[in-house]
């Protein structure tokens, strides 16, 4: 499903040069619920941008099934991005001016999928929000935001959906909802990775890496997922 070998990531700004990752490598299942921990400076959001295909290594290798990400050009990157990934951010990434229906519908759009509609008002049903398909982000609470967020991550069926922080902007029970959400679609054999920097949430996943100073210190495996 996901095999990165010795993946690294320099940056030379000129005047100072930067490695935020270090020999980094760990391959992932499909259907894997995988949470990503670290303190700030880790590498942890540099990887996720790497596992996202937003950035290229300086060297080492990333694999998502049949394809090797490292080799690919970018018009190749933002098709992977826009096929194959579904991304879910703590600021939730909506446009104010769209409607549930319209923010979830944009990944087809990009991709001329020609049910677009259909497909994105089945996505707000899986997620809980298909009463709410017409209403603007100002419209909605804070969780539903993110549930319009995940919806437009699964409308691709992509292989993998990327959470960064997706509790981060929600009061506890909220979180808690949203985590549900995220344990169901897991339950439904979807690929989560998601970055936290809350033990309770990382808890929730069946496996957690830990980062420092862009290395993996730790990959472990849970007992049991809590429900």
């Amino acid at each position: 499903m996901i095999s990165v070998k010795n993946l690294s990531k320099v940056y030379d700004t000129g005047t100072l040069t930067v490695t935020a990752l270090r020999g980094v490598s760990f391959k992932i299942k499909k259907g894997e619920f995988v949470a990503i921990m670290g303190p700030s400076g880790s590498g942890k959001s540099t990887l996720m941008n790497m596992l996202g295909c937003l950035d290229l290594p300086t060297t080492g290798n990333y694999r998502l099934e049949d394809l090797e990400i490292s080799s690919l050009k970018p018009n190749q990157l933002a098709e992977v991005r826009n096929r194959r990934i579904g991304f879910v951010f703590q600021s939730f990434n909506l446009l104010p001016r769209a409607t549930a229906l319209e923010n979830t519908e944009l990944p087809l759009l990009y991709g001329r999928v020609s049910n677009s509609t259909e497909i994105a008002m089945n996505a707000l049903e899986r997620v809980g929000l298909k009463h709410r398909a017409n209403h603007k982000p100002t419209e909605l609470s804070g969780g539903e935001k993110q549930r319009v967020a995940i919806a437009r991550a699964l409308v691709n069926q992509p292989a993998i959906i990327l959470a960064d922080e997706p509790t981060g902007n929600l009061d506890s029970e909220t979180g808690e909802d949203i985590m549900s959400l995220f344990l169901q679609l897991n339950k439904e054999n979807v690929t989560l990775i998601l970055v936290t920097h809350e033990e309770e949430i990382a808890l929730k996943a069946q496996r957690i890496i830990k980062m420092k100073d862009g290395r993996i210190i730790k990959d472990h495996l849970l007992e049991a997922t809590p429900c």
